[in-house]
Order: structure tokens, then sequence, then C-alpha cells
């Protein structure tokens, strides 16, 4: 009993103390919590008067900025505004000017025309007095003449008639005689141009064809792989191909004008097949063969036919109709050949000769041109032998080789071949004109020019059928011009030698030059 008693009493302690504890405990935790709540106010005190000043900062800022950009925009108005009133005032100015200037004006038109109106007076009285003058001098006349002013007016116009007359006559030869010697230097003119557009059939190439090809990417297929294409071209035609940088062209050279004609129609026919390998070459080229030897044959026979020569032996008509693809200075050596027979027969006609004769050995002169290239010695003794050896008269044999003086000639048909085969080569246009004799003559030209006092350049154009002369205006005048070219072109007229017509222009021209600095 007693031990539950102690029981009962220790529970009531436990409990007491628990509650005492529980007490103390719950006074502690209070106590924390006010002075944690007390930290968090001041705290937060604190970051609210942070911010309060932040946004005051702020705010001054903004307030500042804007402060700015009000005076910035206030100064450029500011600025906009006195130019506005700079350039009112400038205005303002110039049409104050304006109105002294025309203020000026309109006194010195007041002026000029005060005096204008002085001088009028002026011009009337002394009109009045001429006029006063006038008929005071006619009744003098009249007086001292005998006659009326009627009949002195009839005399008058009567010697001026005859005097009238007389000169008109005069001009009017003189009109004549520049018209006929105008007239007859035109015809020389005119004949002189149209031999030469008429002879621009008988040039020719000389030892070169171009060829033109679709692209240049054809070039690499010409030559073939590691060159066996031209290698094999030129073989087989005897030429040279020259393949180069010249754009969608290439060219053959060779000095046998007849296998240069072959190369060309082989290369031409390659191009339109488009397929090029050694075989299609070999067979093109036995093809162009056969078609230009067809070619040179029938222009041996065309030219015996338009000669009416029709017993010439079959090898020198061959060899005449070679001439096809001859040139002479540019000049095509079977139309020369074909015109130096023309020539003999007519000369040898009007002389009262047989002209056939002379035409065969005009169209044979040439003969040795065709083989030139392939035998020694001048194509006149070339020419002659070839005409021995197949049957030619001796006179048509030694006029051949007499036409260039390799044997004296001994006949009129010599002289004949000669004087023809002088007349077609040298009639204008026939020739081309060598590089030097081209420059040489232009020169010549500028040279005449330049000899002249107040010239100071000069330039040939126009392959020397025009001069264009520039004088100096301080020394030469306007009508010194004209006879400034008619002398020039008279000189060029008496010292030189050249096809067609040259013509002289003089330009005299004066300049005025003003800077601004």
């Amino acid at each position: 009993m007693e031990s539950i008693i102690w029981l009962i009493v220790g529970a009531v302690v436990g409990i007491a103390a628990g509650f005492v504890i529980n007490k103390f405990v719950a006074k502690s935790t209070a106590q924390r919590a006010a002075d944690e709540a007390h930290t968090v106010v001041e705290d937060a005190k604190r970051q609210a008067e942070t911010l309060r000043r932040e946004a005051v900062v702020e705010a001054k800022d903004e307030a500042l900025r804007l402060r700015q950009e009000a005076q910035a925009e206030n100064k450029e108005r500011l600025k906009e505004v006195r130019a506005a009133e700079q350039r009112v005032n400038q205005r303002e100015e110039s049409l104050d000017r304006r109105v002294e200037s025309l203020d000026t004006r309109e006194k010195s038109l007041d002026s000029r025309e005060h005096q204008i109106s002085s001088m009028q007076g002026q011009l009337d009285r002394r009109q009045r007095d001429l006029d006063e003058s006038e008929e005071q001098i006619g009744i003098r006349l009249q007086q001292v003449a005998g006659m009326t002013a009627d009949e002195a007016k009839t005399e008058l116009l009567d010697t001026l008639k005859d005097e009238v007359a007389h000169q008109s006559a005069a001009i009017i030869r003189d009109s004549e005689a520049r018209t006929k010697a105008e007239a007859d230097k035109k015809a020389r003119s005119i004949l002189s141009l149209a031999i030469q557009r008429v002879a621009a059939d008988h040039t020719a190439e000389t030892t070169v064809s171009a060829i033109h090809i679709p692209s240049d990417d054809l070039k690499g297929r010409i030559i073939g792989r590691e060159g066996r294409n031209i290698r094999s071209f030129e073989q087989l035609t005897g030429t040279n191909l020259i393949i180069d940088d010249t754009p969608e062209c290439v060219t053959i050279s060779c000095f046998d004008p007849v296998r240069r004609e072959i190369g060309r129609v082989t290369m031409e026919n390659l191009i339109a097949d488009g397929r090029i390998h050694p075989a299609r070459i070999e067979e093109m080229f036995g093809k162009a063969e056969k078609l230009v030897n067809q070619r040179v044959q029938e222009a041996g026979d065309q030219a015996a036919f338009d000669t009416g020569i029709h017993d010439l032996h079959p090898e020198l008509v061959r060899t005449l109709g070679r001439l096809r693809y001859r040139t002479s200075y540019g000049q095509n050596v079977l139309n020369h050949s074909l015109e130096v027979a023309y020539l003999s027969g007519v000369m040898a006609s009007e002389l009262g000769l047989d002209p056939v004769p002379a035409k065969r050995a005009g169209l044979l002169h040439d003969l040795g041109k065709a083989v030139d290239h392939e035998v020694e010695g001048s194509h006149a003794v070339i020419g002659a032998d070839l005409a021995r050896r197949f049957g030619e008269k001796p006179s048509i044999v030694h006029a051949i080789e007499a036409h260039h003086n390799d044997v004296e000639p001994n006949s009129v048909l010599d002289v004949l071949v000669q004087a023809a085969d002088a007349v077609s080569a040298a009639r204008p246009g026939a020739r081309k004109e060598t590089l030097d004799a081209y420059i040489k003559r232009l020169e010549k030209l500028e040279e005449i020019a330049n000899s002249y006092k107040g010239v100071e350049r000069t330039y040939a154009i126009q392959a020397g059928r025009e001069v264009r002369v520039m004088v100096q205006p301080e020394l030469v005048d306007e009508a010194q011009t004209t006879v400034l070219a008619h002398d020039i072109a008279k000189r060029i007229e008496d010292e030189m030698q050249y096809p067609g017509q040259v013509k002289v222009v003089v330009i005299r021209e004066s300049r005025a030059i003003g800077i601004a600095k």
C-alpha cells in the first residue's frame, strides 16, 4: 500500500514538473518568436527605406534626362528659327538690291530715252538738210549737164546695160571653161574609181588561207591526240596548218597555191563533217584533190574558150588552170593573163596584125608562175620552156620569154605582150601596194602639206585618198584656206603618182577658252 502511495506521489510530482517545464519552454519559444518578428520588421523597414531612396534617385535621373532632351530640342528649334530668319533677311536684302538695280535701270532708260529723242531730232534736221542739199545738187547737175534727171537716168541705164552685157559674157565664158575643166576632171575620177571597183574581183589571197571554225573547242580535235591529226593532215596535203590563239580560225600556209586550195577544201569538209581522224582526213583529201583538179581543168578550158584558142596542149591547159589559185601582188594571175590576151588582141587589130597569135602569147605569157615554186629561174624563162616542150611556135615562145626582157624583144608580137602586161598590171586597183610603198605615199602626202606656212598638223586618211590639213587661225585667214587647199592639191598632182583621186581638206578653227577658278 505504501508503495502505491509513493507511486502516486511520484506521478503527481512528475506531472507537476512536466507542467512547469512545458510552461518554461513555451515562454522561451514565445520570446524567441517575438525577437525574430522584431528583427523581420526592422529589416523590412530598412529595405523599404532603401527602395524609397532608389526610387527618388531614379525619378531625379529621369527628370534630368527629360529636361536635357527638352533643352536640346529647344536649341534645335531655335537654330531652325534663326536659319529661317537669316534666309528671310537675305531675301529681303536681295529684293532691296533688285529694287535699287531696277531703279537705277529705270533712271538709265529714262536718260537714254531722252538722248534718243534728242538724237532723233538731230537726225531729222540732218535729213532735211540732206534733202535740201540733194535738190540743190540735182538742180546744179541739170544746169551743168544740160539734161533733165530722167534723161540722165536713161543714159546711165544704157551705159550700165552695155557694161553688164560684157561682164555677163565674160562670166559665162569663164564659167563654161571652169565647168568643162571640172567635168573633165570628174569624168577621169569616175572612170578611175570605176576601174578600181571592177578590179576588186581580180584580187585573191596570197600564200595563206584562213578557215572559219564554229568554236575554239574544235581546235583540239583538229590537233588530235598527241598531234596525230595535224601531222596526218600536213603530210597528206603538203601544207602547214597554223593553229594559234586567233578565235574561231585556223590558217593553212603553202607556197603551192593548188596544194593550199586542196588543203582548204579538205579542212572545210572535215569541219562540216565533224569526224576528224587520220582515216577520215585521207578520205576527205582524196575527194578535195579530185574536186580541185577538176576546177583547175575547168578554169583552163574556160580561159582557152574565152580567148578563142582551141588547139592548146592539154598539159598547157591544165597548167593554165593552176593560175586560178596563183596571185601576184594581190592580182589573180589567170584573170591578169586573160586581160593581157584581150589587150594584146585589141592592139594587134588596131595595128592591122593578126590578133590570134597576140592573144595566144598574152594568155600564155605568165604560164611559168604556175610552177615557179617548183623550178628555179624566172617565170618568163620557165613558161617559155613549158611552151617549147609542148609544141608552141617559136614566135609565141620568144614573146613569153621576152615579156620581162630576159631576152631581147625582136618582133612586134614581143612588144605587144610587154605593153599589154604593163597596162594590165599598172592600171589603178589592179595590184595591191606593198606596205612600204603605202607608208611612203602617206608620208609624202603629209610632207607636202606640212611644207606650207601656217600648217599646224596634217593627217592622211582613208588609205591616202584624203588629206586633212589643220592650220593656225592666227596665220591663215578664211580666204587663204581655199588657196592653200588648191596649192596643196596641185602640188600632189605634180609630184606624186596615186590611184583614183586625193581630196585635200583644209580646216581652220578658232577657239576661245576661259578658266573659272
